[in-house]
C-alpha cells in the first residue's frame, strides 16, 4: 500500500497526464473538423478508444465491474462520453474558439457545486479562490480569442450543455469508482458513450471513405490517448481526490492550448491571451494547495505524531490516512 504522500503525487501525476492530452485534443479536434461532421468524429474517436481499452483490458485481465458500479458507468457514459463529445463539437462549429472556451469552462464550478451537494465533497475556502482566479483567466483568454464576428446563439447554449453533461459524467464517476477500478470505470463509460453515437455510423463511414488521412490519423489519435488514456488517468485521480478539486485541475487546459496552438499551429499569443493562461495556472495552483497541519505543543498526545486527514469523501485507515488504492 502506497503511503498517503505517495498516493497524493501519484495522483497528482496522472491529472497532469489528463489535462495535457486533452489540451492537445482541442487541436487535433480543429484539424479533424473540417473532414469529419460532429456526430461521425465522436463516434470515430470512441471506437478507437474502446478498442484501446479492449486490448488493455484483455491482457490485464480485468473482468466486468461490480454491479454497483453500473448506474455510475453508465450515466458518465451517456453525458461524459457521448453526450459531451457530440454536443461540444458541434457547438465548436457555431461560435469561435475563444467562446467556446469560455463557456465550457463554466464545468469545473459545476463539478463543485454538484459534487457538494450529491457527493458531500464540500466547498473549502481555496478551492473557490482558485476557480475564481483560474475562470477569470479563462475569460480573459475566450475574449482575447474571440474573433469578435458575433457568436450563434445555438453554439453558445450547445456549448453550456457540453459544460452541464461533462460536470454531471463526472459526478456520476466518482461513486463507480468506489467499488471498480479506473480501467473498468472508462472502458465501459467509453463503450457507453459509443453506443449511444451509433446513429452516427452511416455519416462515418461515408466520411472516412473521402476523409484525408491526416484527418483519420487524429481522429484515432483523440480516441488512443485523449480519450483511452487521458480519462483512465482521469479515473485513477478522480478515485483519490474530491470531484472539485479534479474540475479544477482541468482549468489549466486553455492556458496549455495557447502553448501548443502556438507550437503546432504557428498561432502566436498576444499578451492578453498570455496573461490568461497565467491566471488560469495560478488558479489551479491555489486551488490544490492544503492549509498545513499545525504541529501540537510538546506533550500534546502521548506520541507528539500529526495524521494527515483524508479528504472530503474519501475513508480514512484507523491511524487517519486516506488509504491508497494501486490498481490502474
Amino acid at each position: 500500500m502506497h503511503s498517503p504522500r505517495r498516493t497524493e503525487l501519484l495522483a497528482a501525476g496522472a491529472a497532469a497526464v489528463s489535462v495535457v492530452l486533452w489540451a492537445s485534443a482541442f487541436v487535433s479536434i480543429r484539424s479533424a473538423g473540417d473532414a469529419y461532421s460532429p456526430g461521425a468524429l465522436a463516434l470515430g474517436r470512441l471506437l478507437a478508444g474502446v478498442l484501446t481499452l479492449g486490448v488493455i483490458c484483455l491482457v490485464r485481465r480485468e473482468g466486468w465491474p461490480p454491479r454497483s458500479s453500473w448506474r455510475g458507468i453508465a450515466v458518465s457514459g451517456v453525458l461524459w462520453f457521448g453526450f459531451y463529445m457530440v454536443v461540444l463539437n458541434w457547438g465548436e462549429r457555431e461560435v469561435d474558439a475563444g467562446t467556446a472556451a469560455l463557456v465550457v469552462n463554466v464545468g469545473p464550478l459545476l463539478i463543485a457545486l454538484l459534487g457538494a451537494r450529491f457527493l458531500g465533497d464540500g466547498l473549502p475556502p481555496r478551492l473557490l479562490a482558485g476557480m475564481a482566479v483560474s475562470f477569470a483567466g479563462a475569460a480573459v483568454v475566450g475574449l482575447s480569442m474571440s474573433s469578435g464576428g458575433g457568436s450563434s446563439p445555438l453554439g453558445v447554449v450547445l456549448c453550456l450543455l457540453a459544460a452541464v453533461g461533462y460536470a454531471g459524467g463526472v459526478v456520476a464517476q466518482k461513486p463507480a469508482l468506489g467499488t471498480a477500478s479506473a480501467l473498468q470505470v472508462t472502458t465501459f463509460g467509453c463503450l457507453t458513450g459509443a453506443v449511444v453515437c451509433l446513429p452516427f455510423a452511416g455519416q462515418l463511414a461515408q466520411e472516412v471513405a473521402h476523409a484525408p488521412a491526416s484527418a483519420t490519423l487524429n481522429m484515432v489519435y483523440l480516441g488512443v490517448f485523449p480519450t483511452a488514456l487521458a480519462f483512465t488517468t482521469w479515473a485513477y485521480a478522480l478515485a483519490r481526490t474530491t470531484a472539485g478539486r479534479m474540475g479544477a485541475t482541468t482549468y489549466a487546459v486553455p492556458a496549455l492550448v495557447v502553448l501548443m496552438s502556438w507550437l503546432a499551429l504557428d498561432e502566436v499569443p498576444g499578451p492578453l491571451t498570455l496573461a490568461g493562461g497565467a491566471l488560469c495556472l495560478a488558479g489551479v495552483a491555489v486551488s490544490r494547495s492544503r492549509k498545513r497541519a499545525r504541529r501540537p505543543a510538546a506533550g500534546n498526545g502521548p506520541t507528539g505524531q500529526v495524521h494527515a486527514e483524508a479528504p472530503p469523501g474519501v475513508p480514512s485507515t484507523p491511524d487517519g490516512t486516506p488509504p491508497g488504492r494501486t490498481e490502474v
